[in-house]
């Protein structure tokens, strides 16, 4: 189970932008992430790579908890709104459920729930 001071630096990593920092030093080694119950990525490296590729066809992400952060022992529930501007300067705006479970003071699995009409730039 995480604790809040974990939890804390987690969402404050995210919000300042932090997004692939946050995990290399909040996951597993061997932790999963998949969207809307698609094929899940797994290893740590590999989801950092994908962070970065994503942040590459970025030009800024504004990211958003919006409280309260959800816990029940080893789950996690965040809600967030992140508002992309792509290299393009189109711009994306997305709210999404992030369920976590958490190994000790790390993520070991995540899923996010989010409408994939929100996908679409605005």
């Amino acid at each position: 189970m995480p604790s809040a001071a974990t939890l804390e630096a987690f969402v404050a990593a995210v919000e300042s932008g932090q997004h692939a920092q946050a995990i290399e030093d909040f996951y597993t080694e061997q932790a999963s992430m998949r969207e809307n119950q698609a094929e899940p990525r797994r290893g740590r490296a590999v989801l950092v790579a994908h962070e970065r590729a994503v942040l590459a066809r970025t030009a800024s992400v504004a990211s958003q908890c919006v409280r309260p952060v959800l816990v029940n022992g080893d789950h996690v529930v965040i809600r967030w709104i992140f508002d992309f501007t792509g290299t393009d300067g189109r711009r994306m705006h997305m709210e999404e459920l992030a369920w976590q479970r958490w190994e000790g003071e790390r993520i070991a699995e995540e899923e996010f729930f989010y409408d994939p009409a929100q996908m679409k730039p605005a």
